[in-house]
């Protein structure tokens, strides 16, 4: 799988036909200095199998088939999701209480955090990198392997800092 990483305003992806609206989803709270502002393109994603383009916007949001002609065409073959009493965020709280199953279990999100860190690094060395994910480690670049690390956890959290 290529995984292609754009972060920031000036490093924008190139944006399918039949794309539509980018907008805000309402589930974010908002940041501490205020209320989130629309961008040129608000975070999100887009993804491309081999025969439907996928956009979504950030976190747990419904991913939608673009264009939406093709989303039309296919809605009868679609599975129906059940409707949930709590957004990513509430979900996630819940369950910590226990009280509820999350949505984006660790087993999941571990692995797709690491996509992201990875992504990180890529852009921010401007370079392709290749990732061994058995030995979890960056096989193309020592220093990009090297900022894997980071800096040492604080005494006492060692054991919660371990790939």
């Amino acid at each position: 799988m290529d995984v292609t990483w754009y972060d920031g305003l000036n490093n924008l992806p190139p944006i399918p036909e039949g794309y539509g609206v980018s907008g805000l989803d309402p589930n974010i709270p908002a940041p501490s200095t205020g209320k989130l502002e629309p961008v040129k393109l608000n975070p999100g994603k887009i993804i491309y199998s081999k025969d439907l383009i996928f956009k979504g916007g950030s976190h747990a949001s419904t991913l939608q088939i673009i264009p939406h002609d093709k989303a039309k065409d296919l809605e009868n073959q679609l599975p129906s999701i059940e409707k949930s009493h709590s957004n990513h965020f509430k979900n996630f709280l819940l369950a910590c209480k226990d009280l509820e199953q999350t949505r984006s279990p660790f087993a999941i999100a571990g692995p797709l955090s690491q996509v992201f860190c990875l992504g990180v690094i890529a852009q921010r060395l401007n370079t392709t990198l290749e990732f061994d994910p058995v030995k979890k480690e960056i096989t193309n670049n020592k220093f990009a392997n090297a900022l894997l690390v980071g800096p040492p956890p604080a005494k006492g959290w060692e054991q919660y800092y371990k790939l």
